[in-house]
């Protein structure tokens, strides 16, 4: 039944499969949304992308990457178009890396720009050190790559800074960005 749905283009109403998966089966190709009215600055209407999956989310410095041992690292992803979402818990410890705290190892690039940035999401910190009265207030995808960047702020109030590398400690975080 699918096959006579597939090469007959003059079909009109709904349409069932009972039996099996419906496959795109060329790259870029997908559900095309074109009969609804766009709102502007549209650029596309097609969903051309669905995956999920398991990454492996690694802690990083800025300036040297290091490595670390983990007794938990698990990490996992749902793309949707555009927006991979992911859940990240990783407990490390023995990190020799420098610099800033980074998570690298998402499971692809950002777009590049400010558009790689996604939503805002916090991630929950034990036994990290952060800078005397501060709390780490977020974090971000950097442009056009596969690492997240940390920043805290001071509790009165002030300008964030980054997150110093730290050796050891434990992290859970879910957060989206744009490919």
């Amino acid at each position: 039944m699918l096959k006579a749905i597939v090469n007959s283009p003059v079909r009109s109403g709904d349409q069932t499969i009972v039996n099996g998966d419906l496959v795109i089966g060329t790259s870029g190709e997908g559900v095309n949304f074109n009969a609804n009215t766009p709102a502007a600055g549209m650029t596309s209407q097609l969903l051309n992308w669905y995956e999920e999956g398991t990454f492996t989310a690694t802690i990083e410095g800025s300036t040297s990457a290091g490595t670390a041992s983990y007794t938990a690292q698990s990490a996992t992803y749902t793309r949707i178009g555009r927006v991979v979402y992911f859940q990240i818990y990783l407990v490390w410890s023995g990190g020799t890396g420098t610099g800033e705290l980074y998570v690298g190892g998402l499971p692809f690039q950002s777009a590049a720009g400010t558009a790689a940035y996604g939503g805002a999401f916090t991630p929950i910190f034990l036994n990290v050190a952060l800078s005397a009265n501060n709390y780490c207030s977020g974090a971000y995808v950097l442009s056009s790559n596969t690492k997240l960047r940390f920043f805290q702020t001071p509790t009165g109030g002030g300008a964030a800074s980054a997150v110093p590398y730290d050796a050891a400690g434990e992290m859970i975080l879910v957060g989206q960005y744009f490919v």
